[in-house]
């Protein structure tokens, strides 16, 4: 059985168990990338029932594939390691700007979630490429 907490409820149990902070969790990508996933799974309710295990299924796992691969980039000791997570989650951003124009070429989205999706994405791809950057100049 689980409990949903609002964020006050949240911060509590966290200062009761001092639950750890991972690094990931402390970037603004990740942040940002688990937002867009969350407006993802949102804007895609609206779907069709028939592209359920269509695009709305594709959507759903590009979106959710980027915040994963900048977690487990983060947790790896070598810089080529962390280097091929971030590029993971790179592609997996621009394959879900693909899902999205797609989305608005059916008229499934409309203009305004489209644009203000794609600044996301924009914004997403370039801290995961500073990410990059910043990896190599250690």
């Amino acid at each position: 059985m689980f409990i949903r907490l609002n964020s006050s409820g949240l911060l509590l149990l966290k200062k009761l168990f001092s639950m750890h902070q991972y690094g990931f969790e402390k970037l603004n990508v990740w942040q940002n990338s688990r937002e867009l996933t969350k407006n993802i799974y949102l804007l895609t309710k609206s779907f069709p029932q028939d592209e359920k295990f269509g695009i709305v299924s594709q959507m759903r796992r590009s979106a959710i594939s980027i915040s994963s691969n900048i977690a487990e980039g983060s947790s790896r000791k070598t810089v080529k390691d962390q280097a091929h997570f971030y590029t993971i989650a790179f592609s997996s951003t621009i394959e879900l700007l693909n899902q999205l124009i797609l989305s608005l070429d059916l008229e499934y989205i409309q203009d305004e979630h489209y644009s203000l999706l794609r600044l996301n994405i924009e914004q997403i791809t370039d801290q995961i490429n500073a990410l990059q950057k910043a990896l190599f100049k250690v």
